[in-house]
C-alpha cells in the first residue's frame, strides 16, 4: 500500500500491525506519537511465496494474505486516524516473517509498539507468528509491548523503572525519565535483591548499600529531566514478581537489555521476557548502549 499522508523525516513509531493488533497497541502508538509530533508507520508482515510450501496454489494463497494485510493496515489506520485526525500515518507491508521484519524496522524507529496474543513461553520462543520476545530481544530501538491499559487512576501517574547498576539498567533510567517527563508523571527506581538461600549477610546493611548505589546510580541521569518527581526503592524477592507487582498502577513498566538476542530472543534476560508475561501494564524492553559488553 502507499502512504496515506505525506512523508516525515522525524523517525516514526512503528506499529506491528498482526490481523488484529488490538485497539490498545494501536491507541498506545498513536498517542505517543501525537505527543511527540512523529509519525506513525503501520507495518504487516507476509510471508514470501518462497517460505510458503503450496505450490498448486501459491498465487492464489499469496494474494489473499495480502489482501488480509491491506484489510488490517486500514483497519489500524482508521483507528488511529479517528483518535488523532491529523496524525501523519504510513503503512507498509513487508515480504518476510514478522520478527526479522519489525527487527530491521526498528533500525529507523523511535519506538516499535506490538500488541500480544500471551502466547506460552513454548510458543513464543517456537512459533513463527511471535513478534514479542524476538523484537524485544533484537530491536535496535525501545520496543512497547502493551498487553493492557494503562493505569492512570493514580494522581500524579507513575512509570516503573528496573535498575541493577548495569549500563543496560541506565539506558533505561534515561527512556524512563523522558517517558515520566513526557506524561507528567512520578518515575519509581525499583531494585530487587533475590536473596540466596544460605545468604547470611545482614538483610539492613545490604538493603543500605543497594539503596545507596541506586541513589548514586540515577543522579546524574536526574539531572536531565530534573522536574520528574523520583523515589528509590528495594525490593525483596524474585525480580519478575516484584516488578510486576509494582507496576500494577503504572503507565509502563520499563526495564533495559543486555545485548543482542538471537531470533528467539533467548539472551534477551529473564527479567524482560517474564515481565512480558506477567506485567499487566505496557512493557517497555530498552536496548542496551552500543558500547555495552556483548
Amino acid at each position: 500500500m502507499t502512504a496515506t499522508t505525506p512523508g516525515h523525516r522525524s523517525r516514526p513509531i512503528v506499529l506491528g500491525v498482526d490481523r488484529d493488533p488490538g485497539p490498545l497497541a494501536t491507541a498506545w502508538a498513536a498517542d505517543a506519537a501525537e505527543r511527540r509530533g512523529l509519525p506513525l508507520r503501520l507495518v504487516h508482515a507476509v510471508p514470501s511465496v518462497a517460505r510458503e510450501f503450496r505450490p498448486a496454489d501459491e498465487g492464489r494463497y499469496h494474494k489473499a494474505l495480502r489482501e488480509r494485510a491491506d484489510e488490517a493496515l486500514d483497519r489500524a489506520a482508521a483507528e488511529a486516524r479517528a483518535r488523532h485526525p491529523g496524525l501523519v500515518i504510513t503503512t507498509v507491508v513487508e515480504e518476510d516473517i514478522p520478527a526479522p521484519a519489525l527487527c530491521r524496522e526498528s533500525a529507523h524507529a523511535s519506538l516499535v509498539v506490538l500488541g500480544t496474543r500471551r502466547l506460552s513461553r513454548v510458543a513464543q520462543v517456537l512459533s513463527l507468528a511471535s513478534v514479542t520476545v524476538p523484537v524485544s530481544a533484537q530491536a535496535r530501538c525501545p520496543v512497547v509491548v502493551v498487553p493492557g491499559p494503562e493505569h492512570t487512576t493514580q494522581d500524579p501517574p507513575s512509570v516503573v523503572v528496573g535498575v541493577d547498576g548495569s549500563p543496560a539498567a541506565a539506558n533505561a533510567v534515561r527512556f524512563a525519565l523522558g517517558l515520566a517527563a513526557e506524561r507528567r508523571a512520578d518515575l519509581r527506581a525499583v531494585r530487587v535483591r533475590q536473596r540466596a538461600a544460605f545468604d547470611r549477610t545482614d538483610p539492613r546493611t545490604v538493603e543500605a548499600e543497594l539503596r545507596r548505589e541506586l541513589v548514586t546510580g540515577t543522579a546524574g541521569l536526574h539531572a536531565l529531566h530534573p522536574e520528574v518527581h523520583l523515589t528509590h526503592e528495594v525490593l525483596h524477592g524474585h525480580p519478575v514478581e516484584e516488578l510486576a507487582r509494582a507496576s500494577e498502577h503504572a503507565l509502563a513498566v520499563v526495564v533495559g537489555r543486555r545485548g543482542d538476542g538471537g531470533f528467539t530472543g533467548m539472551r534477551m534476560g529473564s527479567v524482560p521476557s517474564g515481565l512480558l508475561r506477567r506485567a499487566r501494564c505496557p512493557v517497555i524492553t530498552v536496548p542496551a548502549p552500543p558500547d555495552d559488553g556483548r
